[in-house]
């Protein structure tokens, strides 16, 4: 596959993963683009032995995880700095509350919720944030139980 192909294919994914990490839309394309270069960089040696999709997004997350160390904070906002004004008020109120209580997770649930929510397979998952599959599968439920009942507390 070529780089191209990988750069389009992959790019919106990555930069939402980066935003999971530090809800600041200029250093999560930084973060981005750094996966990218580090993915030109490295590709000619992409063994196979993994999914590429799981190889980019492990290299996504090293480079956060780097980042995080870096300036140990993470900017909590109500919503993910990406998003517009307008895209706020085309959000459905339930989609709006989402956003706001996956932004108050914990770094390593943010990432897993994220990247159940683009459709990430649990395997790759597991792979992406180095835990069991089981461990992410438990993770996941336990997320799910965490914004349930941060949905009921709003009196949702």
């Amino acid at each position: 596959m070529s780089f191209d192909i990988i750069y389009k294919k992959y790019w919106d994914r990555i930069f939402r993963l980066c935003m999971g990490y530090v809800n600041d839309y200029a250093i999560a394309q930084d973060m981005a683009q750094e996966t990218f270069i580090s993915v030109w960089h490295n590709l000619s040696s992409f063994r196979q032995e993994a999914d590429i999709g799981t190889w980019i997004y492990r290299i996504a997350t090293n480079i956060c995880l780097r980042q995080i160390e870096k300036d140990k904070r993470i900017i909590k906002a109500e919503f993910p700095a990406y998003l517009t004004d307008e895209m706020k008020q085309n959000m459905e109120p339930d989609i709006q509350l989402l956003y706001k209580f996956i932004a108050e997770l914990q770094e390593i649930d943010r990432i897993i919720i994220s990247l159940e929510l683009e459709d990430v397979n649990q395997d790759q998952i597991a792979q992406i944030v180095g835990l069991s599959k089981n461990n992410v599968r438990v993770k996941i439920h336990r997320i799910k139980i965490q914004l349930t009942q941060k949905f009921k507390a709003h009196g949702n």
